[in-house]
């Protein structure tokens, strides 16, 4: 499979919605003049009592993108992390990069033989949850502290324990979460998600257990493991696999043209969304194989238009796409949440 972005996303321009602050438009009043500097008075004065990192934090005035960089045992994660983040300082945002909270654990006394306890998987999964959760907010709160274009690259993001869980665990794991919205996880929280195809399928003899000292996987099992996180990712309009079809090299070479596409830096992809306009309704349990992974969703876009373009008779009516609703639906159609984008 070669790597492909995502036809639907959240806006026409190279940078993602979520994540890049805009200005909100504010209209004035003049029959209230007294109220208006009254507010205006009170915003001076909170402004004065706070520090500028806290205004920023509540303000956001810089783009800020959160990335998760993802995908099986041995698919280049470590490399690719220090290769976009010198990439992106040097081009004027300021990077953190969150690591794997696993691999906290692995580093620091955990072993594999916990899990012989009976429970232990959710156990686990659910700290992982928490200490990545909390890492990656914190890192984010630094970073829009400064108020300057940032980034924060994630070394795995919170759907992955999807993979290393049955479905039935993992939905009591998010009950006992208190989270109904799965969609909260996915593309409401992170802009894009890069899966790195582990070495184990496509680029076999470099596949290694030395460089990870908590990785254990056969090449077999890297392989199922690569495929189980590509499908709990599926659903975020920015999912982008890289393959194994390149060298090494090429392949870090795509994920930079990528990433630099996503943070409105210019790229070298000519690659372009591909859309099908279908004759009927699918019947999802009869066109779809079992072994295709698919997710169902619908689109809600609201227009602001100029009512004086109608008036004035011309038969174009000038257009501003401003927000879109992106609803994930489960098979038999129930609503799974939703996530807004702002074009």
């Amino acid at each position: 499979m070669e790597d492909q972005a995502v036809p639907v996303n959240f806006d026409g321009h190279p940078s993602p919605a979520r994540g890049r602050d805009r200005s909100e438009s504010v209209v004035s009043d003049h029959s209230d003049d007294h109220e208006a500097a009254v507010e205006r008075q009170a915003a001076a004065e909170l402004a004065a009592a706070t520090t500028e990192a806290l205004r920023n934090v509540t303000l956001r005035p810089s783009p800020f993108y959160k990335i998760v960089l993802t995908g099986g045992p041995c698919g280049g994660k470590t490399t690719a992390l220090a290769r976009l983040s010198s990439y992106l300082r040097e081009r004027g945002f300021e990077v953190i990069t969150c690591p794997e909270a696993f691999s906290i654990l692995g580093s620091n006394g955990f072993e594999m033989s916990y899990f012989g306890t009976e429970g232990m998987a959710m156990v686990v999964q659910d700290t992982v949850m928490q200490l990545q959760e909390s890492l990656e907010d914190g890192f984010e709160k630094i970073l829009r502290a400064r108020g300057k274009p940032g980034v924060v690259l994630c070394d795995r993001g919170l759907m992955d324990g999807a993979a290393y869980m049955d479905s039935e665990e993992w939905d009591e794991m998010l009950k006992r979460r208190n989270i109904k919205n799965v969609c909260a996880l996915r593309e409401g929280r992170y802009n894009a998600v890069f899966h790195l195809v582990t070495a184990a399928e496509g680029a076999e003899k470099f596949y290694s257990l030395e460089n990870n000292e908590v990785r254990t996987e056969t090449p077999e099992e890297a392989r199922a493991v690569d495929v189980k996180t590509r499908d709990a990712w599926i659903g975020h309009p920015r999912l982008c696999v890289f393959d194994n079809s390149t060298n090494f090299e090429g392949k870090l070479q795509r994920l930079v043209d990528t990433t630099a596409q996503l943070v409105g830096l210019p790229a070298h992809l000519s690659r372009t969304a591909t859309k099908f306009l279908l004759k009927r309704r699918p019947n999802l349990q009869e066109d779809f194989p079992p072994e295709i992974k698919y997710n169902v969703f619908m689109v809600e876009k609201v227009y602001l238009y100029d009512e004086s373009s109608q008036s004035s008779g011309s038969d174009i009516i000038e257009e501003y796409s401003f927000v879109r609703k992106r609803t994930s639906l489960c098979k038999d159609g129930h609503r799974l949440g939703s996530a807004y984008g702002q074009t």
